[in-house]
């Protein structure tokens, strides 16, 4: 990773943070964009006191204009583009149906907004990154996918609908980049399983940090029986965006504990 140029949207979530310190941590060096700039100085402010130098750009990821910008600002600073990791995501409590609730009374509007967030927040930064990456000739885009892609999972109608949208994406992307612009530049995606983020603590884990009905649910189906640490999600990013991985392409990595191989039996 070193002397490369790496861009990470949502840089400054739990996984996000994780992304950063992973490619800055290997040499590379990190532009993060992020809507809440307050946030995103912090995030600076913590990997500066880990030794670590990162950069922070305000960027909506759903503002092609702000997107356009952010490229921009990376190649006046950096004069070139070679990773972009696609972490801006999330969920809306009107974009699921609980267990007290019905697909009939699903808030259309957070439904589209979580859409737009996941899937749209995928494609509108990497056609704007990628066309650094076709003048340069290379260039590596990891975007995050979930297990709610693969294998819908109850409530997250909205996000699990999204997801499996940035599944179909990233193959079409991996070949129509390759198809018209050669082989230098690749597209995949990671999965991550069940991850404990600030979203969805409340959802697994009590007060007590003892496991919700639903995280217990959740293990009882994952093999490993834990929750995955934001860490384990390194090694994958690394290898992704690796120069000796130039063969792989189009592909969507899980990272589930061997939820994804469980039939539940």
């Amino acid at each position: 990773m070193k002397n490369k140029v790496a861009v990470i949207t949502g840089g400054n979530g739990t996984l996000g943070n994780a992304f950063v310190k992973c490619l800055a941590g290997a040499g590379a060096r990190v532009f993060i964009l992020g809507r809440n700039a307050e946030k995103s100085a912090e995030v600076v402010a913590d990997f500066a006191r880990q030794g670590l130098t990162i950069e922070a750009i305000r960027c909506d990821v759903l503002d092609e204009g702000a997107v356009a910008g952010a490229v921009e600002e990376v190649m006046s600073k950096a004069g070139r583009v070679d990773i972009l990791v696609n972490g801006a995501g999330g969920n809306r409590p009107g974009a699921t149906v609980g267990p007290d609730s019905s697909i009939f009374e699903l808030g259309i509007d957070d439904f589209r907004k979580v859409n737009d967030l996941n899937l749209l927040g995928t494609v509108i930064p990497s056609i704007a990154f990628a066309k650094p990456m076709v003048a340069q000739g290379n260039g590596c885009i990891v975007n995050i996918s979930s297990m709610a892609a693969l294998l819908p999972i109850s409530r997250v109608v909205g996000y699990s609908a999204a997801k499996a949208a940035v599944d179909n994406f990233t193959r079409w992307l991996a070949v129509e980049l390759a198809a018209k612009y050669g082989e230098g530049i690749r597209v995949n995606a990671i999965a991550p399983g069940f991850f404990i983020a600030e979203q969805n603590r409340r959802l697994l884990l009590e007060e007590d940090g003892s496991l919700t009905a639903r995280g217990n649910t959740i293990i009882s189906q994952t093999p490993l029986k834990r929750f995955g640490k934001p860490e384990e999600l390194m090694s994958t990013l690394l290898w992704l965006c690796d120069d000796q991985s130039s063969f792989v392409n189009g592909i969507v990595v899980p990272v589930d504990g061997g939820f994804s191989a469980f039939c539940g039996v």
